[in-house]
């Protein structure tokens, strides 16, 4: 089993996400980065979905009890595994009694650390995903705690070295025109895009607040209506909000724009006040970006498999 030394600031149990149940009022949840996700459980040859420990700036220290073939991708937080340093990207082995530990960096936010045949976790409404607003799935509904054990298959021997390249974290993210505008004080998209924007200390899973000298203030109101993780809105405030997977199902707020899918994964390494700044795109090109995801996840099976 893994047992948690230390929990650091916030670790998590997280898959890709919990889907279809939006209109009951349940929050997608998952990882940040789904695609990170998927790329650990592919090194370890685990199916792409299941779920991994989202570690969250860092701190944290982890004990395996039994030997453990893993992974690490996202960020890197400046991990070492029995004093020795291990990067994002990459598989390694763990003997029984070796301690996984965690630091920080001033560049990363996330880092996601897979086991070989996945943890033994019991799914919630189809994810393993941690909700941690309603309390449920994941481990005990809640962020890992210092004492916590999560059980694993041992594995029986270690698994050659492999690697592989993640696509690059940007600050420079593509969003779609929302659907407000013409409500919006004229220019307030424009505005947007011409950034930059800082990432406020007062965000979390559920939404990146940003800060700028000049907000996009406006007294605009709006039936409640459905949202969803990528949607930026406006409150009268003026500081815009990116929704992230923990966020609300409905809100009131004007939508000035949504983050594409494929450049969403962007804020999970995006920390307190860091830039960021956003670029118009369309949809041709936001299919154009999700193909590629996908395709850098088949190339590296397809490599994987040939090796």
């Amino acid at each position: 089993m893994l047992k948690v030394i230390k929990q650091g600031v916030m670790a998590s149990i997280q898959d890709i996400g919990r889907f279809g149940y939006r209109h009951y009022g349940v929050c997608r949840s998952g990882a940040l980065d789904p695609f990170a996700v998927c790329l650990a459980n592919m090194l370890l040859d685990n199916p792409p979905h299941h779920a991994v420990i989202e570690i969250t700036i860092g701190l944290a220290e982890f004990e395996f009890t039994q030997p453990c073939n893993f992974a690490l991708t996202g960020g890197c937080l400046n991990a070492k595994l029995a004093g020795r340093s291990v990067y994002p990207g990459w598989r390694y082995y763990a003997h029984a009694g070796d301690r996984l530990t965690f630091a920080t960096s001033a560049i990363a936010q996330r880092a996601y650390f897979a086991v070989q045949g996945s943890f033994a976790l019991e799914p919630t409404l189809s994810s393993c995903s941690t909700d941690l607003q309603a309390g449920f799935g994941g481990h005990q509904g809640r962020a890992l705690q210092s004492g916590d054990c999560l059980n694993y298959e041992p594995s029986p021997s270690a698994l050659k070295p492999l690697g592989v390249k993640q696509p690059e974290y940007k600050k420079q993210v593509r969003v779609l025109k929302g659907p407000h505008c013409d409500k919006l004080p004229a220019g307030s998209f424009e505005q947007l895009v011409n950034g930059p924007w800082t990432i406020s200390e007062a965000s979390n899973r559920m939404g990146s607040r940003l800060n700028s000298k000049a907000l996009l203030s406006h007294d605009v109101s709006i039936a409640t209506q459905a949202v969803h993780p990528g949607v930026i809105q406006i409150p009268p405030s003026g500081e815009p909000i990116v929704l992230l997977n923990d966020c609300q199902t409905t809100g009131g707020y004007p939508i000035v724009a949504t983050v594409i899918d494929a450049d969403l994964r962007m804020f999970s390494q995006l920390s307190a006040n860091q830039q960021c700044n956003f670029v118009e795109c369309d949809l041709i090109q936001a299919r154009k970006a999700s193909d590629k995801l996908s395709a850098h996840l088949a190339q590296f099976r397809l490599a994987k498999n040939n090796n």
